[in-house]
């Protein structure tokens, strides 16, 4: 019985394993996997992982792309229940203004689909934003490079892992 629950979980870990989880595999990051099954109807990706996993909207962090002024490519990293502030963005990036990138560009640039892109594993290195609220969390979860896949890490794991700048992304002060 044991030997058939490590094949299951080893068949799960490899059916799961996305360039993010490689990265945090590869940075001794601690993590957990969580999966469910993606509605190809749904496109609020945030909200379903929300529902879906019975979380809050405060610990669900969406990835997002911005594009500056200067034309670089920057991650942000909000929680699902609130909205990107790009004046707040272009602040702390240091820029005149920032959108959000085309989605082409965002998917394009980390190797991920619109809905599983995840913060690690990207295909270019970018600076990384994460608003300010994540900080004082023991855990939040973000996507695992695949719609359906979220996983859950410590803070500190952006940090480690991507030198990422916790700042005010969600409010203009």
């Amino acid at each position: 019985r044991r030997k058939e629950f490590l094949i299951c979980l080893c068949y799960f870990k490899l059916s799961c394993m996305t360039p993010a989880i490689h990265a945090l595999d590869e940075a001794n990051i601690q993590y957990q996997l969580l999966e469910y099954s993606h509605e190809r109807s749904n496109d609020g990706f945030g909200n379903e992982a929300v529902e879906k996993l019975g979380l809050s909207d405060d610990v669900v962090f969406k990835t997002l792309l911005v594009q500056l002024s200067s034309q670089e490519i920057i991650v942000c990293l909000v929680p699902v229940g609130l909205s990107l502030n790009l004046k707040a963005v272009a602040r702390a990036a240091g820029a005149k203004k920032a959108a959000l990138a085309p989605i082409r560009t965002a998917e394009k640039r980390t190797g991920y689909v619109t809905g599983g892109i995840s913060p690690f594993g990207q295909l270019r290195e970018h600076r990384t934003f994460i608003d300010k609220s994540a900080f004082p969390l023991n855990l939040i979860y973000v996507s695992a490079g695949r719609r359906g896949l979220e996983v859950c890490v410590p803070p500190e794991a952006f940090s480690v892992l991507l030198g990422a700048t916790f700042v005010t992304l969600t409010d203009y002060e």
